[in-house]
């Protein structure tokens, strides 16, 4: 168990600073404004002393020290400009860094598909999205160019050190790994800690987007109080994880505050007694003056400063990785498998395609979804695909979409097979109209140009027209510029759905899949997207999935899903007589209930 989670660490670790290749030229500005900062502060602590003795110990008139003063003041303005610079570097660096990720995210998702989102929490997902992603932040803003800092500035002041003392400096050198390795052994519990924080973040968003998106049916069954007290108890969790997380940082900051102050005391120690005349090693022979031993302690704190912001810091590389373990959990699911082969289809004549023997299998080959489908779709042929609940219609759809790709078997188009096609290029020949429209938040003109969105402001009314949309936004006072909500929010099932068919109609695909179009509408919105769908399918190739007897009679052909294999085909009417599977299904009277 420790192996594996080491192995995660490392893991995580390697594609964070693999990450970093984004943003390099920020990171490499936030560390030199860093380290140029740092020479300045020994500046600052050489001219400090000078003032100290030369006032003190050689009695130099304020005219003579005037010209320190200055250089002091213009050190002090350089510091606060070069940290300044740092630190919008640094936010620079996080931000490129977050930008690539989520990208690449987001990307991934789309790649995986429906076939993947539709078995996950969109809460989930939306959390490594945003939350994950911003957890990446810290670790490129600030703890990449203290990692480098914290060694630079440490030998820099080294190299000022050892010529006035090499006791001092020793000193120097020999307690600063004691910092690191505390910090290193406090780090490894707090890794633990942001990786299980990120987990219960994941959960609640996905919880509390359920609890939002199922208010309603709380509502009516009369279960929003005990929903309330299930939140009450997450968010007490919740709370809980993140104050362990905060006791952690806390924790290791006291730790690395604690032995700190007490190699600072050794060396202000060491110089005490060796004025003190108690020593008398370190110095080269010569004693030590009031400036050099001034300038010594000014620069023991700042000796340690880089390595304790480091520790500070630490807490965002153990936030990074726990957010990167639960990123990489979505990167590492493999695509798709595609052959690597990206052909254009040439449509300029008939679109034909054949499956053949096609085989797959959920979960690692646990659960069977088709067994040798073989089937043929001709241009120009309108195609109904049947079956009960769990056939397989959908897992069919999701393989000519290309969100899905065979086990075994291989789907033709024009003697192409299709895992060589361009995937996005093979999706423009395809209309797609789903059973449960999705709209996004904006105008209902604007959802419909989603299908071809640099279609002309005419073409889209002539699609909205043939869809019937026309019908409904007549009615409202901005038509088709009436802002609706996510999910459709403000209009009706059956006008989301024509809506959706307007798509399709701008889209002016060849080939059309539909997944049962008209489920859940009421008898005069079924009329109107039947009406709509006869208009659209004319001259192109249609693979209609449903359940609805009344959408098929007029089909060429209909095949019959049962169990992952394809047991019947022929016309409406062959079927009926052959009294077979469709018989059945025909015959019965709840089969549209079923479903």
């Amino acid at each position: 168990m420790e192996l594996a989670k080491k192995s995660t660490n490392g893991q995580s670790l390697r594609w964070l600073f693999k990450r970093a290749r984004t943003a390099r030229s920020w990171v490499i500005l936030a560390v030199g404004l860093g380290w140029g900062s740092g020479i300045l502060l020994i500046a600052q602590a050489r001219l400090l002393a000078n003032i100290v003795h030369g006032a003190f110990m050689d009695n130099l008139p304020r005219n003579v020290l005037w010209p320190y003063f200055v250089l002091l003041f213009g050190v002090v303005i350089g510091r606060a400009v070069l940290g300044w610079g740092r630190e919008v570097a640094g936010f620079y660096a996080g931000a490129k860094v977050r930008e690539e990720v989520r990208l690449s995210l987001m990307e991934h998702i789309f790649t995986l598909g429906p076939a993947y989102t539709s078995r996950q929490r969109t809460g989930a997902l939306a959390s490594s999205a945003m939350e994950h992603v911003e957890g990446l932040h810290d670790f490129y803003a600030f703890y990449l160019p203290q990692l480098a800092i914290a060694v630079m500035i440490p030998v820099a002041i080294l190299a000022f050190v050892f010529p006035l003392s090499w006791a001092a400096g020793a000193l120097l050198l020999l307690t600063a790994p004691l910092i690191p390795l505390f910090m290193v052994l406090v780090g490894m519990g707090a890794e633990s800690i942001s990786q299980r924080h990120f987990q219960a973040l994941a959960r609640i968003s996905a919880h509390f987007l359920d609890v939002l998106q199922g208010i309603t049916t709380l509502k009516l069954f009369d279960r929003s109080r005990g929903e309330e007290r299930t939140i009450a108890k997450v968010s007490g969790d919740y709370r809980r994880r993140t104050m362990s997380v905060l006791r952690v940082a806390f924790l290791s900051s006291a730790v690395l505050e604690f032995f700190s102050s007490i190699a600072i005391a050794l060396v202000a120690v060491y110089l005490g007694m060796s004025y003190l005349g108690y020593i008398h090693f370190g110095d080269y022979g010569k004693s030590l003056t009031l400036a050099g031993g001034l300038f010594i302690l000014l620069l023991a704190p700042d000796f340690y400063l880089p390595l304790r912001e480091l520790g500070a810091h630490y807490h965002a590389r153990a936030e990074a990785i726990g957010a990167s373990e639960e990123i990489l959990k979505i990167l590492m699911i493999p695509s798709p498998h595609v052959s690597g082969k990206t052909i254009a289809l040439d449509a300029s004549g008939p679109i034909n395609i054949h499956c053949r023997d096609l085989y797959l299998a959920y979960e690692e080959g646990k659960r069977p979804a088709l067994h040798g489908v073989s089937f043929q779709l001709k241009y120009g042929e309108k195609v109904a695909l049947v079956g009960s609940s769990g056939a397989g219609k959908t897992t069919i759809l999701n393989l000519l979409l290309g969100f899905l790709h065979p086990d075994q078997g291989r789907i033709m188009v024009n003697e192409t097979p299709l895992a060589d096609l361009d995937p996005e290029g093979w999706r423009q020949h395809i209309g797609w109209v789903g059973q449960s429209p999705v709209l996004f938040h904006g105008t209902i003109r604007e959802n419909i140009r989603l299908g071809r969105p640099q279609a002309s402001e005419e073409e889209i009314e002539q699609a909205a027209r043939s869809a019937r949309v026309l019908e409904f936004t007549q009615h409202l006072s901005e038509g088709l510029d009436t802002l609706v909500g996510e999910q459709g929010l403000g209009l009706s099932r059956g006008q989301a759905q024509r809506v959706a068919l307007a798509r399709a109609f701008l889209k002016d695909a060849p080939i059309l899949l539909l997944d049962e179009p008209t489920s859940g509408l009421d008898s005069e919105n079924e009329r109107l997207i039947l009406n709509a769908l006869e208009e659209l399918s004319i001259g192109r190739t249609v693979l209609m999935l449903t359940h609805r007897l009344a959408n098929i009679e007029k089909a060429d052909r209909i095949m019959v899903l049962a169990e992952g294999q394809i047991v019947e085909q022929g016309t409406y009417s062959a079927l009926i007589q052959a009294g077979g599977v469709f018989q059945r299904l025909a015959h019965r009277g709840n089969y549209d209930a079923e479903h």
